[in-house]
């Protein structure tokens, strides 16, 4: 697939159409003060290699935060790309030259939630969806879950520091080798499906193995296991002693009546105090009701009371029969609230009688328990055996899960080795072989053409510290000079787009390259040279005083940036 136009929009009209074509694609910098772009992403040129990153599956962060610092972001940037509404149009072509060819239209924008444009193909779709379905369109028949569509292009896409500096480990600095190998034996067209298994057994030992870390931090399964086995023998003699104790011949069922009467005499107090409460809150109510009976001056309300008789008629009761009904009443109230009373005086005086028994009776046993001369060793005896038996249960649920641990390792490296048997077997080391040499025939072509050197791709089957075989790819020549590293990367991306064009390996046609200024000019000519005719397009962007002379031409040039008219055009809204 190659890039035939990114479109950046808002709301209200287009900000950038940018097209492109094939061979060298060149975006500049007009800037005459090169100290300000030096400064940082001053005027966008980088921006446009992020934004195509963007639609295929970047993250929209690396638009506005600044990559030395992920806390610090071009809020300027943010809030026009979000207050704008701003929709970035991908568009890609299995063939720059001819219209009718098949396209895929990516549409992203940077709102959240109901407002978020995911689109390809004008189908909106979601996070997980999207790079499974620029998979499925652009790397067709690749099922595996690894490597990854991001993974895959990676290598096309370098604007960050691990990229531009790195030939093959263009991904995170977190990314182990087992993800690498993965990786180019699917670039390589090595058929192997099982690079997925393998990195999730890997991961599962590598689980396992911090967890049985975790359990062995103060001492190791052997450490555990000894000491053990030195506690089931304290625990034997430590019965053999307690069997050997001079005691009563009754006292265990001694023992055992003793709890069970401190048992009854805390149920019994507890019964008693409930009681005692309930009798009291009888009792209180009712000395208040006792207070409500009316003890006022009945001969002066008699005359208040005669007076209202005398001018409101149909009266029939007097004060008198008024008063005595309401403090017979109230006595009606004392009696049903204390109608209880006597059953739980009752009740509190046998409980307590109980008790009085019972306290008795434990006396009598504690004292008998109390004058055996064993009976205090025998506590300690005891609490020391408790103790040994708690470390017992520790030490051997500790041991347990080791063995469990030790186990599913043992389970997930068999499983390891069936896979490894397949990979590293000689006949699929022969195909790893055959497809390395037929890529470094691009390899050393391209690079014998821009430095007169050949680097060629190699492998090597390596055990890492984990003791697990991998193959490790690398480039001869590793330690270069910033401009020639910028060379063999440029070498490798290109060789490898030939390469899987005669092996029919999908892949992407574009190759983005930030900061090509640190290229020796020569070595940049020749690379213009190469795509112009290799049907490949090179994205670079790249200071216009740093080109070389053959290149400042205008058909190479697909947008020109400067202080006066940036990427965004923010300061022109």
């Amino acid at each position: 697939m190659f890039i035939k136009s990114l479109v950046i929009s808002s709301e209200h009209k287009n900000i950038r159409d940018i097209p492109f074509r094939n061979g060298i694609n060149l975006i500049i910098d007009e800037t005459l003060n090169a100290d300000i772009e030096a400064t940082g992403n001053n005027v966008g040129k980088t921006t446009v290699l992020k934004l195509i990153d963007f639609c295929l599956g970047g993250n929209p962060k690396s638009i506005y935060v600044d990559p030395e610092s992920k806390r610090e972001q071009y809020k300027l940037v943010k809030d026009f790309l979000i207050n704008n509404k701003v929709l970035i149009t991908l568009v890609l072509t299995e063939n720059i030259d001819d219209e009718n060819a098949r396209k895929i239209v990516i549409e992203r924008n940077f709102l959240h939630w109901k407002k978020i444009i995911r689109k390809i193909n004008g189908r909106n779709l979601t996070e997980e969806e999207f790079d499974i379905e620029l998979s499925n369109l652009i790397v067709p028949e690749h099922y595996a879950e690894k490597p990854t569509f991001r993974q895959i292009i990676s290598h096309n896409i370098r604007y960050k520091d691990e990229n531009i500096n790195n030939t093959l480990k263009t991904l995170d600095k977190y990314t182990s080798d087992a993800e690498y190998e993965t990786l180019y034996l699917f670039l390589l067209g090595c058929e192997f499906n099982k690079g997925n298994s393998k990195q999730e057994i890997l991961a599962k030992i590598q689980q396992e193995n911090t967890y049985k870390n975790r359990l062995e931090k103060n001492q190791t399964k052997t450490a555990y296991e000894t000491a053990l086995s030195l506690i089931n023998f304290e625990i034997d003699e430590l019965n053999k002693k307690k069997a050997n104790f001079n005691i009563n011949e009754n006292f265990e069922t001694d023992l055992k009546d003793l709890n069970s009467l401190k048992y009854q005499i805390n149920k019994t107090s507890s019964g008693i105090s409930i009681l005692n409460i309930r009798r009291d809150l009888i009792i209180e109510a009712e000395q208040e009701l006792n207070f409500s009976k009316s003890e006022i001056d009945l001969q002066q309300l008699r005359l208040i009371y005669q007076q209202a008789t005398n001018q409101i008629s149909g009266i029939q009761k007097t004060f008198d029969d008024l008063v005595r009904y309401h403090n017979q009443m109230i006595v009606e109230k004392i009696k049903f609230i204390t109608k209880e009373l006597p059953d739980l005086e009752n009740n509190i005086r046998i409980k307590n009688e109980h008790l009085k028994k019972i306290l008795a009776e434990e006396s009598i046993l504690s004292s008998k328990i109390a004058k055996s001369d064993s009976f205090e060793e025998l506590e300690l005896l005891i609490g020391e055996l408790n103790e040994k038996f708690r470390k017992k249960g520790e030490y051997e649920n500790i041991v347990q899960q080791l063995e469990e641990v030790e186990d599913s390792i043992e389970t997930y490296n068999n499983q390891l080795k069936e896979i490894d048997d397949e990979l590293f077997s000689n006949d699929f080391e022969q195909t790893v072989k055959t497809q390395i040499n037929k890529f470094n025939k691009y390899f050393a072509t391209i690079s014998n053409n821009l430095y007169g050197e050949q680097y060629l791709l190699k492998y090597d089957i390596i055990t890492n510290k984990k003791k697990q075989r991998l193959y490790k790819f690398s480039a001869f020549n590793t330690n270069l000079s910033s401009g020639k590293k910028q060379g063999e990367i440029s070498c490798f991306d290109i060789a490898y787009t030939l390469f899987a064009d005669e092996e029919n390996i999908p892949c992407l046609h574009f190759l983005l390259n930030d900061k090509k200024e640190l290229m020796h000019d020569n070595q940049l000519m020749k690379i213009a040279e190469l795509v112009n005719r290799s049907n490949i397009q090179f994205v670079a962007s790249i200071l216009k005083d740093k080109l070389p002379e053959e290149l400042d031409n205008e058909d190479y040039f697909i947008l020109k940036l400067s202080q006066q008219d940036k990427l965004f055009r923010i300061e022109n809204i």
